[in-house]
């Protein structure tokens, strides 16, 4: 039976990873030698932006043990700090003995923006935009035929009034249903060709014509029980607790909170070629949509004394056009998540913040969050002194034990390991 449970696969050499997801997956051996290579090829490169000289390497990674909504995935996660797999991979697998995580997305609905400025009469300009809203919205329509062929295309329209230092602004948004695709482009597109149209109803001026990446209309939650036995007691969810009350109630705690939770989401976010820094830029907006900046998530206790969290955040991805289209990795990521619809990339996503959040506030309630980090820290501490693959372990013990993880102990402890040899 294909399931993401994988007892012990963090210990398993990297060509044996492999050889599971690619049962797991299907994928081809040319998919696995370009994993395994990780290459983009260079005229690819060269093609997506401008004056390219080389490529840049980070780890591919899978998380296992997911359960949502009843499905098993593998999660690849490219990233470069140490624990992140490792946290998301635990957590998952603790919510998966209460039936891991459950989770849900909106329709796909981006909001393009069109600012008019230096409007005589706003109560009328308004009033000739929202009679001509229909109009309107099919002339933004005919702008994408194929998207509404396929069910997608402007859905409404509306208009806000921000007032300024220089005077007030009407802002008209039209909301677009970009189905698969992260749609920033076709948003654009039709805000640009609204445009003409929209400075005659007014009678102002147009300058921004562009997409807004606080995407609160294409929402993802995900929600999950961790039972009290998993997770190590009463004591644990309550130190669980006041972690997240520190972080709900105080924006400086709330910011490494929410760091924390894109820790995971940019992750798999990099791995299936999306635009990190828009999930970035919205998901902070949204947090501080109150007015005062607060918690992606939510955790609470049930009556049998079990905690429960939960997370809710615009998430604008797509599994269609852009570099999903056109970089090879992007492309088997994909194919490892078994996805082909943008909303249940989005869940899925959700359900690794979840995860990540989860992860990181129980941490920060026993051990502290340093120990695992520590350990993988310290490896890359070794390996940037020179440590070989044979002595990598004994240069991370032997800091671990004294605890003193730095460049400086890890060079001297290589010196004395290596003239040991000789002598």
């Amino acid at each position: 039976m294909r399931t993401s449970r994988i007892s012990g696969f963090y210990n398993l050499p990297m060509d044996e990873r492999l050889k599971i997801v690619k049962e797991f997956a299907g994928l081809t051996d040319e998919e696995v030698e370009v994993l395994r290579e990780g290459k983009l090829p260079r005229e690819v490169a060269d093609h997506m932006i401008e004056n390219v000289i080389g490529l840049y390497s980070l780890p591919f990674a899978i998380a296992t043990n997911f359960l949502i909504n009843g499905k098993d995935y593998l999660i690849p996660m490219v990233i470069e700090e140490p624990s992140v797999v490792a946290a998301a991979s635990n957590a998952a697998k603790m919510a998966r003995d209460s039936g891991g995580f459950e989770a849900e997305a909106t329709d796909s609905i981006m909001i393009s923006q069109i600012q008019v400025v230096k409007v005589p009469d706003l109560e009328e300009a308004i009033r000739r935009i929202m009679a001509e809203k229909d109009k309107l919205i099919a002339a933004a329509n005919e702008m994408d035929p194929l998207l509404t062929r396929l069910g997608g295309g402007a859905r409404d329209l509306e208009v806000r009034v921000v007032g300024t230092e220089a005077g007030p602004m009407l802002i008209v948004h039209l909301l677009v249903d970009t189905l698969d695709a992260m749609g920033a482009n076709t948003v654009n597109t039709m805000a640009e060709g609204l445009a003409p149209t929209i400075e005659r109803l007014t009678g102002g001026k147009v300058y921004l014509r562009i997409l807004s990446n606080l995407a609160d209309r294409r929402l993802a939650r995900a929600k999950a029980k961790f039972s009290k036995e998993a997770i190590g007691g009463e004591e644990v969810v309550e130190g669980i607790m006041w972690a997240y009350r520190f972080a709900k109630h105080d924006p400086y705690r709330a910011a490494t909170h929410n760091k924390g939770i894109m820790n995971g989401i940019i992750a798999v976010a990099l791995a299936t070629g999306q635009d990190t820094r828009a999930l970035e830029a919205g998901a902070h907006s949204y947090a501080a949509r109150s007015g005062k900046y607060t918690t992606l998530t939510n955790y609470w206790v049930d009556d049998n004394g079990d905690l429960w969290g939960s997370i809710e955040l615009p998430l604008a991805v797509g599994t269609v056009g852009g570099v999903v289209r056109v970089h090879p990795i992007a492309k088997i990521a994909l194919k490892i998540l078994g996805v082909e619809k943008a909303r249940e990339l989005a869940m899925i996503m959700a359900s690794v913040g979840l995860a990540q959040n989860f992860a990181a506030l129980r941490a920060l309630a026993t051990e502290g969050i340093q120990a695992g980090h520590m350990k993988l820290h310290a490896r890359n501490i070794a390996m940037s002194v020179g440590a070989s693959p044979s002595e990598i372990d004994e240069v991370v013990e032997r800091m671990i034990r004294e605890r003193k993880i730095n460049v400086e102990r890890a060079k001297q402890i290589l010196e004395e390991m290596r003239s040991g040899k000789k002598a």
